[in-house]
């Protein structure tokens, strides 16, 4: 559909000659000579955009804009002026004019002048349906769970949601840390500011430091322009620094300064900015034994641990297991569009057994390969992995035989130790490398 305009321009020999200029350029024109056959007209009828002269007879036409505006306060207006002075110019910008144009009208300026509107306007439209979409992604009710340890702790996070403290966030691998930090972000007053998420741990440190404060031309070799720090990046919003465990000496150092003192200075430059930021943290390390062993500073620990959350691993909330899959379920169907409904028993009684050493990241992706696989509308145990199904007989057998934890562990070991690499293999069992390779040596099993 083409765009509508309404012109209000009391001199006839213009009105119609940019009239003919837009209908070329396919859009929908209605014209009026005055100010109060433009009310009535809008009274009637929406439109994209309006253009309108400054001199009219009766009701001028910054008047005119002030009672659009208050009719409807997004309208898109652009005026034209046959006076060339920077105070009329101001006033129609201050009235909430899109522009302004300067008679005598250059057609091809004033069609530019109107794309720009019209592009600016989808643009904006555009920017306020994914607002509104992340809003709604990252909206509290949208963390799916039913267990107490789950929606208490939502309770516990609603309540600090919009304070300006510092957040750290603890919890093992996969159990949605990031997914916490943004619902903190959005549900706060600076929503409409930015949410800069950094992983301390994937970024070589020699590029974190420029990373964090920016640099300034020929602050070292490779460095041909100035470019902005995700510190700066963040100012009015919030920086999520995960794995922050992982972060050296010398930038925790530096990161103690930035909240302390609220300003940084970009690589090379000899002057300080000041930045407002909320910094939310997190990490799957024991952060307090990191403090004590002092591999992490005590002082820059007590900055960010101001609001502490531990979020519970897959395994601790087992009431949310069958949620959690039939909500990852009727997603991936959507998004694959394909007719998937529900999960057999067998498929409930695996996914209640198995420990989820991945937390709900590996629920997701597991869920996600079985409606891939699924060809009825039901999924099978035959659509999941086929580690997990394994892991799941071996342990329906071994309880059969009422094995002690130490004697399911070395069955365990023998049956699959040349079947999984360590770390898989570890996993299954919920213990570390170390802890596997310690057993073996206890047992005397050699490793394949």
């Amino acid at each position: 559909m083409a765009e509508n305009l309404l012109l209000v321009e009391d001199e006839q020999t213009l009105r119609e000659s940019l009239k003919r200029v837009f209908v070329r350029e396919g859009y929908e024109v209605d014209t009026v000579a005055d100010a109060e056959a433009a009310l009535k007209t809008i009274a009637e009828r929406s439109y994209d955009l309006i253009l309108t002269d400054i001199m009219l007879p009766g009701i001028d036409g910054i008047e005119l804009l002030k009672k659009i505006k208050e009719i409807s306060p997004d309208q898109l207006i652009i005026v034209m002026t046959a006076f060339a002075s920077l105070e009329t110019a101001i006033d129609a910008l201050r009235g909430g004019a899109y522009d302004y144009i300067i008679k005598p009208v250059i057609h091809e300026e004033v069609k530019r002048i109107v794309k720009n509107a019209f592009r600016e306007r989808a643009l904006r439209s555009e920017n306020q349906i994914l607002k509104k979409q992340i809003e709604e992604r990252y909206n509290f009710e949208q963390i799916i769970g039913e267990s107490p340890a789950i929606t208490s702790l939502i309770a516990e996070v609603k309540k600090i949601a919009d304070s300006k403290s510092n957040v750290i966030i603890l919890g093992e691998t996969g159990t949605g840390k990031e997914l916490f930090a943004r619902a903190i972000h959005y549900n706060s007053s600076r929503r409409d500011c930015p949410f800069i998420p950094i992983n301390c741990s994937a970024i070589p440190e020699n590029l974190l430091e420029s990373e964090f404060f920016g640099y300034v031309r020929g602050a070292f070799s490779g460095a041909f322009q100035n470019k902005r720090g995700l510190f700066e990046e963040a100012d009015g919003g919030t920086l999520f620094l995960d794995e922050i465990g992982d972060l050296g000496a010398q930038l925790q150092a530096k990161l103690l300064r930035v909240i302390d003192d609220r300003e940084i200075r970009p690589l090379g430059s000899v002057q300080s900015r000041k930045v407002d930021i909320r910094f939310i943290t997190a990490t799957n390390r024991d952060i307090d034994s990191a403090v004590s062993e002092g591999s992490f500073r005590e002082d820059l620990f007590y900055r960010i641990n101001v609001v502490r959350f531990v979020l519970p691993p897959l395994r601790d909330r087992v009431e949310d297991i069958i949620v959690l899959a039939e909500h990852f379920m009727h997603k991936f169907a959507h998004q694959i569009g394909k007719h998937v409904e529900g999960y057999d028993d067998d498929v409930k009684k695996v996914l209640l057994s198995y420990r989820w050493p991945g937390n709900v990241r590996e629920l997701q992706n597991i869920i996600e390969r079985a409606v891939l696989l699924a060809d009825a509308p039901l999924v099978t145990i035959s659509h999941l992995p086929e580690g997990i199904r394994a892991v799941n007989s071996f342990r329906v057998k071994e309880v059969v035989k009422m094995l002690s934890i130490e004697d399911y562990t070395k069955e365990f070991i023998l049956t699959y130790q040349g079947k999984y690499n360590e770390q898989r293999l570890a996993d299954f069992l919920g213990i570390t490398r170390k802890s596997l390779w310690e057993k073996r040596k206890k047992w005397g099993i050699p490793r394949h």
